[in-house]
């Protein structure tokens, strides 16, 4: 991305219209096995613009039969209930979506609540997945799907909220799973908002399968530097810590790391990224390295060539990308990390290392005129080849940007570099919902890309403002007015939340079940001086921190929960252990006693959900745990009554994490003398 405006196409250049699909296919990444894309229809597919991909030939389980799934007869199967009286409030409104004659609409103009719910039977033990074409307005949260009461799911209730479309009222498709194993669930759309908040709904669909956030990822590249300049980091509640480790216990599972050639500051280069990489590995999550050949940033209005890389006739730069490529990927090789994704090049719509490898006359003053496509090809091939020659693993990123000039400014691309045989694995976006689009175009794209060249597509940058007020030292910042906003989503800690899940679902729900996760820019570049946006002048200013995913005091905000993983399979959550300590074994009637609860499991334990302290299964007392802190906790218990007690501690479990019970533990409570 860019701190700037983003400059439109050049004059007086033209894209070609979208054409015949290009003949190169290539197999699916095998690393992530989802069944999501059986959940979908090839209505849906239709509906997008792209062409139904061909059907399995194993049999999958049938879709539930919904009644009256399109609302084309009303409210027939629809039960509506409401905790405010106004059940009036949920109404089939016409027309519905494309040829529908009507849509489900939430609407009143006090405060309510209402939900339209569907009782369904008959569902085989899995996975299933809700999904439904939604428009909404008027408040954040308001309105949410889900599946309520599936026995076997823990939370028994799975919900999503439905995306705000006030930027261009166009239909999403969202969608949400839960496993069941008791064969009945209810499909629910529930209001519980301001007056004036709405929700259109239609063409809702319950199929088997499901659909996840698979990446869900922060780019790191400005920690390393802002630390050295004096930024620090603490969790929601003060705690200080490791950014990286408290984006990490957030639910983050990737970060992605830029890196430049001969940077004028010295950070982002090979020795930098391998440092932060070795904080990255040892938190447990994956690595995406963002290649940008040049020496400081690029994207659709720069793509220089690096110094050292001056004079180099195409052919020799293709050896220079391929060799940089193998020289920053050995060095993690040898630090003992392998990356998992490897962007070669950085926002290249116009191409990379101007001009040897522009897409058009991007100066048309520099002796090299038109495209470079062929170029391009070789550069783009040399740094692919690099990256599987260190590892066949690691997965192959090509970087688009500009989702807002239309899908046939992307397919024109891709089109040139599939047809000249480029290596890739992954297509990367950038979504920012200010300059880029609606959530609708958005899905468009996922969908149309990922089935036309038949690859997996990641947003791997996506950001949002909790404020627009500027920290100190103060920069005019890239967001900083009220008009910049997507409409709905205000600049605040809420808003920020609401707008990064807002983009997650819509990819992760994107019809063709292709979109693999989303990628959230700079959580970490918080304002400290000496770490502006300019590597050649250290008195620049950050134009991003009231984007970051800390605030102002360095704590971590709201959004950050919006990292944590889905609901996962109850089989494979992590087991856990509780015990239950008591300090003192003896009290004197008439005092209150406190214990210790601990509950522990493998690897990183930040649990959620609630503990119980109880005698004989009556509940004495309970705490609810937010999901920051490790496992431990103390309870503050009732007076009890002279005696012996024996007392156990239950915790529920959460996404992550089976319940478990304590062993009993003896409490004393001794009268108190005469």
């Amino acid at each position: 991305m860019r701190l700037d405006p983003r400059p439109d196409r050049p004059a007086g250049t033209t894209r070609p219209e979208v054409t015949a699909r290009t003949a190169d296919p290539r197999t699916r990444t095998a690393r992530r096995t989802r069944a999501a894309a059986a959940v979908l229809t090839a209505a849906a597919l239709a509906a997008s613009g792209a062409a139904a991909a061909p059907t399995a030939t194993a049999a999958a389980p049938a879709p539930a039969a919904l009644v009256n799934p399109g609302f084309e007869q009303g409210l027939d199967g629809w039960t509506v209930t409401s905790t405010s009286g106004a059940t009036a409030a949920a109404k089939v409104s016409a027309p519905g979506r494309g040829d529908s004659a009507g849509r489900l609409t939430h609407w009143a103009d006090a405060p309510y609540a209402v939900r339209t719910a569907q009782q369904v039977g008959g569902l085989s033990t899995g996975w299933w997945t809700v999904s439904a074409w939604v428009k909404s307005g008027g408040a954040l949260d308001a309105t949410t799907l889900g599946l309520l009461d599936c026995a076997g799911q823990d939370p028994a209730d799975v919900t999503t909220t439905t995306p705000l479309t006030e930027q261009d009222d166009a239909w999403v498709r969202l969608a949400v799973s839960a496993w069941v194993d008791d064969a009945t669930c209810t499909v629910a759309i529930t209001t519980d908002g301001p007056a004036g908040a709405w929700a259109d709904v239609d063409d809702v669909e319950l199929t088997p399968g499901r659909v996840t956030r698979d990446v869900r990822g922060g780019d790191l590249s400005g920690l390393a530097k802002n630390e050295a300049y004096g930024a620090t980091y603490a969790d929601a509640d003060g705690r200080p810590g490791d950014p990286v480790e408290l984006l990490a216990d957030a639910g983050m599972n990737l970060g992605r790391l830029k890196v430049w050639v001969d940077p004028a500051d010295g950070w982002n280069d090979t020795d930098d990224v391998v440092a932060t990489a070795r904080r990255i590995e040892a938190a447990g999550i994956d690595l995406l390295v963002d290649f940008h050949y040049s020496d400081r940033w690029t994207d659709p209005g720069a793509q220089g060539v690096p110094a050292a890389w001056q004079g180099l006739s195409p052919a020799a730069m293709a050896d220079a990308v391929h060799d940089h490529t193998r020289e920053v990927l050995d060095a993690l090789q040898a630090a003992g990390i392998t990356a998992d994704y490897v962007q070669v090049g950085n926002e290249i719509n116009p191409g990379m290392l101007w001009p040897w490898g522009q897409t058009w006359d991007v100066d048309t003053s520099d002796g090299v005129t038109g495209a470079q496509w062929d170029n391009l090809a070789a550069f783009l091939t040399a740094g692919a080849t690099a990256v599987k020659e260190v590892s066949a693993e690691t997965q192959v990123i090509l970087h688009l940007t500009n989702i807002n000039n239309g899908i046939g400014g992307l397919t024109w691309w891709f089109d040139e570099v599939t047809a000249r045989a480029v290596p890739f694995d992954l297509i990367g976006l950038s979504y920012y919902g200010y300059w880029h689009g609606s959530l609708a175009d958005l899905q468009e794209a996922v969908t149309v890309l990922s089935d036309r060249y038949d690859r997996d597509v990641l947003v791997v940058e996506t950001a949002y403002p909790f404020t627009l007020e500027d920290d100190a030292p103060a920069w005019e910042n890239v967001i900083d007015v009220p008009t910049e906003l997507v409409a709905g989503y205000p600049a605040t800690p809420q808003g920020q939340a609401a707008a990064f899940r807002a983009v997650q679902d819509a990819v992760a729900s994107a019809p063709g079940g292709r979109g693999i996760g989303t990628v959230y820019w700079e959580p970490a570049w918080t304002a400290v001086a000496g770490n502006g946006w300019d590597p050649a002048d250290p008195s620049s200013g950050n134009a991003w921190e009231n984007q970051a995913l800390f605030g102002f005091d360095g704590r971590l905000l709201p959004a950050a929960a919006e990292l944590a993983p889905d609901t996962a399979q109850p089989a494979t959550r992590r087991t856990s252990t509780v015990r239950l300590r008591l300090t003192p074994t003896t009290v004197t009637a008439g005092r209150a006693a406190t214990v210790a609860v601990e509950i522990r499991s493998k690897g990183h334990v930040r649990p959620s959900g609630t503990v119980v302290v109880a005698e004989a299964g009556v509940e004495l007392a309970r705490v609810t745990l937010d999901g920051t802190r490790s496992g431990a906790v103390r309870v503050a218990l009732p007076v009890l009554s002279a005696g012996t007690h024996r007392l156990t501690a239950t915790y529920s479990g959460d996404a992550a994490l089976l319940g478990a019970t304590s062993d009993a533990e003896r409490l004393t409570v001794r009268a108190p003398r005469s």
